[in-house]
């Protein structure tokens, strides 16, 4: 009796509006600051698990291999850091000096908006700022900061390398996506 009435506030829990189980079946299509973004299939939408993240991805890794992560943030207008200086944290969250993880930027305008990539390989350091590290050999991180007047929209995908080569060009569709639907 008392797992049906578990299942009974399940259920009327996934009947509110805006309320989103995690997982595949949640929201294709999510927003963050001003961009509507749209989640590449076989990506998961997750529950974000700290409340700087304005939205979370999972990655599915293949034959129980790790799996891949995609943190979206958003600060508000004129918070968050500039440009480069998210552009050096994040190259900075490798065990490795810069010039050994192949740290590559590229800047490009979509639409009317300017969008920085960034790349890098090595031994990524996960974790909150300021609290402990894990070391994540053989990792990936692949960036996007997109400029807006009402805040700029950081997502980093963090995961092992093979994964993150392959998410690359989702990774690029989804934020060129959210540019272009301007």
């Amino acid at each position: 009796m008392h797992t049906m009435k578990h299942l009974v506030l399940l259920l009327a829990l996934l009947l509110v509006p805006g309320f989103d189980a995690p997982g595949a079946d949640a929201p294709a299509k999510f927003t963050v600051g001003e961009f509507s973004f749209s989640r590449p299939a076989g990506w998961e939408g997750v529950e974000v698990t700290s409340s700087m993240r304005k939205a979370q991805l999972k990655i599915p890794g293949a034959d129980k291999q790790a799996g891949g992560e995609v943190v979206f943030f958003h600060f508000g207008e004129n918070n968050g850091g500039g440009t480069q200086a998210n552009v050096d944290r994040w190259f900075g969250q490798f065990q490795e000096p810069r010039e050994k993880i192949n740290a590559q930027t590229e800047a490009a305008t979509i639409g009317k908006r300017k969008v920085t990539y960034v790349q890098a390989e090595g031994t990524y350091l996960s974790g909150m700022p300021g609290g402990p590290k894990t070391a994540q050999p053989d990792s990936m991180l692949l960036g996007a900061i997109l400029e807006s007047p009402q805040g700029s929209v950081f997502i980093k995908l963090t995961g092992p390398a093979n994964l993150a080569k392959k998410a690359k060009e989702p990774f690029r569709k989804m934020v060129e996506g959210a540019l272009k639907a301007e």
